[in-house]
């Protein structure tokens, strides 16, 4: 995979879809359950806002275009720190966006809280290799 596209492009989430099925034996069962949307502001390309969802139900992080209607939490956030927090695995980025008032939550804030834990750098580093891998800096 030499090619890199725009981090949340619709090119990027299809080689996402790739990464996670190639390394699905892997990555180890997620215990934090959550449904959340995302609605990412400030994008590089022609949209106002792209909106987004992650849902670790069936034990992995699945990122994808679109939205839950049984959302438990949604968080408004600019693309900037999306990208330093999904493809960086940078979770101090959504602390310091936080505090700064640049990420709106509504909904079950413990939910989001418990995904603190699984944006922490694990042993998973092949997939998270393979995201900044195929994204454009």
């Amino acid at each position: 995979m030499s090619e890199k596209s725009l981090f949340l492009s619709p090119e990027w989430i299809e080689r996402v879809r790739t990464l996670r099925k190639e390394h699905a034996s892997e990555s180890p069962s997620l215990e934090a359950k959550i449904t959340m949307n995302l609605i990412v502001t400030e994008l590089p390309f022609e949209q106002d806002e792209l909106r987004a969802y992650v849902r670790t139900t069936e034990g992995f992080v699945d990122l994808e275009l679109g939205e839950l209607s049984d959302a438990e939490v949604t968080v408004t956030i600019d693309y900037a720190t999306t990208k330093a927090i999904f493809v960086d695995g940078n979770p101090q980025a959504a602390i310091e966006a936080f505090m700064a008032g640049k990420i709106r939550v509504t909904g079950d804030m413990t939910k989001l809280l418990s995904l603190q834990a699984l944006m922490t750098p694990s042993d998973g580093g092949d997939i998270l290799g393979g995201i900044k891998a195929i994204t454009l800096e």
